[in-house]
């Protein structure tokens, strides 16, 4: 799938996706980078983006990765998050850009849904501001579960 693709399956397929706006800037297995714009309807107290959009930020970084790295497996497993922790770090201000990396080879994890195992897979994910400083970190434990 496309970088483009991807993100326009997400915009159609996850409302908050497009609620939010958010930019996909580049979605490869390796990599997913996507960018919340600075919007005063989703700003906090402090004058930042809300932690709740900072986390679907990060969330929907995490699945465009995903999807990039098993798309190709979609007729078989279903990807779900398992679990997610995040870490505010630094205020956030203006826009604010979430890069995703996967954690384990494509291959490990293919092979463990090839063997019958109900692989899981960690995604790590920094946001951070225009200035480049790092504001949130956040990890995304994923699963493909196997299609009944």
């Amino acid at each position: 799938m496309t970088n483009t693709a991807i993100g326009q399956l997400l915009a159609d397929t996850v409302p908050m996706v497009r609620t939010l706006n958010l930019a996909y800037l580049e979605t490869t297995p390796e990599r997913a980078v996507l960018q919340l714009p600075d919007q005063p309807e989703y700003r906090n107290h402090v004058g930042g983006p809300h932690a709740g959009a900072m986390f679907t930020l990060g969330e929907s970084a995490s699945g465009a990765i995903v999807l990039a790295a098993f798309g190709d497996q979609l007729s078989r497993a279903v990807p779900l998050p398992v679990t997610a922790d995040i870490a505010f770090k630094k205020v956030a201000k203006g826009a604010v850009t979430a890069t995703a990396t996967l954690g384990r080879p494509i291959a490990d994890v293919v092979a463990e849904l090839d063997a019958g195992v109900r692989p899981e897979f960690p995604v790590a994910v920094e946001i951070t501001r225009e200035d480049g400083a790092v504001t949130t970190v956040m990890n995304v434990l994923w699963t493909l579960r196997p299609n009944d």
